[in-house]
């Protein structure tokens, strides 16, 4: 199952947050099924994020690529360091996510 496919149909189906800040508010509200990171993210922000989500059981996914590739996977014109994932939709992250791990 290709990850990259799962978190485009996550963005287009679900509900996605974008960026650093926005992925804290969302573990610390609890809504957050699903950290991605990119691999060339800031490491004081990668720290911080995984912490947040050790503390409240949130899974985290390291992306292969850097913040372009994973703007390009979810259709912005824009680098993505890091998304929150808070519902799935049609997408089948969550398995993808688990087999990787």
């Amino acid at each position: 199952m290709d990850v990259g496919r799962e978190i485009r149909r996550a963005v287009d189906t679900g509900n996605v947050s974008f960026g650093e800040k926005q992925a804290e508010k969302s573990v610390l509200k609890g809504a957050a099924e699903l950290i991605v990171i990119s691999g060339n993210a800031q490491q004081q922000a990668k720290e911080k994020i995984k912490q947040l989500c050790s503390v409240n059981n949130v899974p985290v996914y390291k992306f292969q690529g850097n913040g372009l590739a994973l703007g390009s996977v979810c259709g912005k014109p824009f680098v993505v360091s890091m998304l929150s994932i808070e519902k799935a939709g049609k997408s089948k992250i969550m398995d993808s996510v688990k087999k990787t791990r």
